[in-house]
């Protein structure tokens, strides 16, 4: 591989990619309630820490340059192009960015953002009307901007591996996955025991596991947001 300069330090890289992708992100997911603010602030931790790697300080490729410089000699790792660890390691050596882990990072990340902004469109109508939403992504996940926001993660993930990223992705997909099943209940007052009770208002995670034991949509009146 031709020896590159380094290409890191670039903390004005940084904020500006961080802004662009959260900002984006921001304008379809539309948080509201304290929830929405938990998940899209974890979203938005994990591209800050990633494009700190990617632009600022490698530091997953600085703790383990003495390995890799050994078990993969003739590579500048602290080129930008080194970043893209699975083309490196698996010894593609012609642009990273039309390597197969890149291009397969194009898809994930913008399949994600897709789903994200269909599913704001669909989830915007159905506010106006005060209804649950049920229809396009809806009708098979009940909560397909998560799964926008985990599909983007994974995307970059693929793309640029980090130590931090690693270490985040599993535990926010873990987050995701429970708060479908925290907004599923609503709590009821019963007068005549004066005790609070749950009653589901919508089913977890994927509709078509469920569909039986969740109430029709035109029986129930959403509180809330439908993420």
């Amino acid at each position: 591989m031709v020896e590159q300069s380094p290409a890191y330090g670039l903390w004005g890289l940084v904020i500006i990619n961080s802004a662009v992708f959260i900002l984006f992100a921001f304008s379809f997911f539309k948080p509201r309630t304290s929830r929405d603010w938990r998940s899209f602030g974890a979203f938005s931790a994990f591209l800050v820490a990633l494009f700190a790697e990617m632009y600022g300080f490698p530091l997953t490729i600085y703790l383990f340059s003495g390995w890799l410089q050994s078990r993969f000699p003739g590579i500048a790792w602290f080129s930008h192009d080194a970043g893209h660890l699975p083309e490196m390691m698996l010894g593609w050596r012609l642009n990273p960015h039309f390597g197969p882990f890149h291009i397969l990072s194009f898809f994930l990340i913008g399949g994600g953002f897709v789903l994200i902004s269909t599913a704001w469109r669909v989830l915007y109508q159905t506010q106006r009307h005060n209804r649950l939403a049920t229809a396009g992504p809806y009708a098979f996940v009940r909560h397909p901007q998560y799964v926008g926001f985990v599909l983007v993660m994974a995307g970059f993930l693929v793309q640029w591996p980090t130590l931090l990223t690693l270490a985040m992705f599993p535990i926010l997909v873990g987050m995701y996955v429970r708060l479908p099943s925290l907004k599923s209940v609503k709590p009821e007052r019963n007068s005549a025991t004066h005790t609070t009770v749950t009653q589901p208002v919508s089913p977890p995670f994927f509709r078509i596991w469920s569909d039986c034991s969740v109430p029709p949509a035109s029986a129930v009146r959403p509180e809330g947001r439908n993420v």
